[in-house]
């Protein structure tokens, strides 16, 4: 089963030279310098490169990160912090605001927002394999995995992080709670995404598909609550989307519940099941056309005409004909013979 997710755009960042003339005396310390900022390069190259794969991102990104550390914590393990720390001047952009960067003079907010990048080039990993036609059950996994690590990092960066910034995350942009929180919960909605179509090709019962649903659907309604207070200019189309995918599987949570009401021969609410995931699909359809006409940070695509879409509009059709079919033949109990 293919897949379709939206993604946002990575951030740039101006180049390091790490260039500390008087600072950094001596061969073993320009070393290091040199090594960070070839690192950095690399790792910033391969974020762009569509030949990449995990564990090539994983190299590059402790290779950086390992070096980072010596200007961030003290290399006597002790718990103050290096006295480099704020030695370096770091610009990012921000996902959604564009290219109007953030600068600070702290090696812990290149550390976050490297580390953001890194997150964010697992989702489009995940998506772009995710896309692909009669995707193999091992390329399955790989995609559930990269989403994990995905979330794992945007958490990980919220909780242990950007909480030691010395200047607090602006609102409305990429560090901020709020987005991280979205960010968290959209990577456990698409991993279970790819959950959901397994235990369809596995032909699990209706019952365990549809309660998998329901909860996708809720993790959707969440993320899209988190982001309801930003400015719609910024995130809008992302608020589309996981609206949509919010309406689309509670289509499907309804679609599949009602096959397990056909199966228990309650064909009148079986019948209503399917009514409500009729109107989900509905308003699912109607929002992958705004989602296509709305500006704003993502993909100009539409979701409307993808497989992943069209296969559950045939489902909810076919099984409500079915039902409606069933309960025409239940004889009426107070007919005469």
């Amino acid at each position: 089963m293919t897949h379709w997710f939206h993604r946002n755009p990575l951030k740039a960042t101006a180049p390091v030279t790490f260039n500390y003339y008087g600072v950094a005396a001596g061969p073993a310390a320009s070393k290091i310098c040199s090594d960070l900022r070839s690192s950095r390069a690399r790792l910033l190259e391969l974020f762009t490169d569509l030949s990449c794969n995990p564990e090539m991102m994983k190299n590059a990104s402790d290779s950086y990160f390992s070096l980072l550390q010596g200007f961030i914590n003290s290399l006597d393990e002790s718990t103050q912090e290096s006295k480099l720390r704020y030695i370096q001047n770091f610009k990012w952009t921000d996902t959604l605001q564009g290219q109007v960067p953030s600068a600070q003079q702290d090696a812990v907010f290149e550390l976050i927002s490297m580390g953001f990048n890194v997150a964010l080039w697992y989702t489009k990993y995940a998506s772009r394999l995710a896309g692909k036609e009669n995707i193999t059950e091992d390329e399955a996994k790989e995609v559930h995995r990269s989403l994990k690590i995905a979330a794992g990092i945007f958490k990980h960066l919220k909780e242990s992080h950007i909480p030691k910034l010395i200047t607090p995350a602006e609102k409305g942009r990429d560090l901020e709670a709020r987005l991280l929180e979205a960010y968290v919960v959209q990577c456990q909605a698409e991993a279970q995404e790819v959950t959901i179509a397994r235990a369809i090709e596995l032909k699990h019962a209706p019952g365990l598909i549809a309660a998998l649903a329901y909860e996708t659907a809720n993790f959707y309604q969440k993320a899209d609550h988190t982001l309801s207070s930003l400015e719609p200019a910024y995130s809008a189309k992302w608020r589309k989307y996981l609206h949509l995918k919010m309406c689309f599987y509670a289509a499907y949570a309804y679609c599949y519940h009602g096959q397990t009401l056909l199966a228990s021969d309650k064909c009148g609410e079986a019948i209503r099941s399917l009514q409500e995931a009729e109107k989900f699909y509905a308003k699912a359809e109607a929002l992958c056309k705004e989602y296509g006409e709305t500006k704003g940070p993502g993909p100009t695509v539409k979701p409307s005409g993808h497989l992943f879409f069209r296969k559950l509009g045939n489902l909810v059709k076919n099984t409500l004909e079915k039902c409606q079919r069933e309960n025409g033949f239940i004889p009426n109990p107070n007919q005469k013979k």
